[in-house]
């Protein structure tokens, strides 16, 4: 009930403006100690810095550093989509009421997971990820 009243406070337009919404619970002693189960932070970095690399080159000669800095005329370019990912984002954004700035958010995020896949194109897999990063809104507001 605290969580929902704080989170009533934030606009949805402001909400709109944050690029990833999850929910994290506390992980329990013994499982911080067993380094087994998860992939290690290490190999997570070095997956980060690939696609890092990748969208360096991709966007060499222009003003943008990353995905999140992606105007729409950039995005058009970009941001290729398989045709059951693109599906899969229209019917999120319609199921969801999401706004055209929460659909660029999930677009830019997309190709960001897609980065990491070391995908060229956004997959419907990419999709379903990040619009699974954008469910907190609607958890508390839905």
């Amino acid at each position: 009930m605290e969580i929902r009243r704080y989170l009533n406070r934030i606009s949805g337009p402001l909400l709109d403006r944050i690029d990833l919404h999850i929910e994290i619970e506390s992980v329990p002693p013994e499982r911080i100690a067993d380094d087994s189960l998860e992939e290690s932070s290490a190999a997570v970095r070095e997956r980060v810095e690939q696609a890092r690399a990748v969208q360096r080159r991709r966007y060499a000669g222009r003003n943008i550093q990353c995905n999140a800095r992606l105007d729409a005329r950039s995005i058009t370019e970009f941001c290729k989509m398989k045709p059951d990912a693109q599906k899969m984002l229209m019917k999120a954004c319609d199921t969801m009421k999401l706004s055209n700035r929460a659909f660029t958010r999930i677009l830019k995020v997309s190709r960001t997971i897609a980065d990491m896949a070391g995908s060229d194109m956004i997959e419907l897999a990419h999709v379903a990820e990040a619009v699974q990063y954008r469910t907190l809104d609607r958890k508390y507001w839905g």
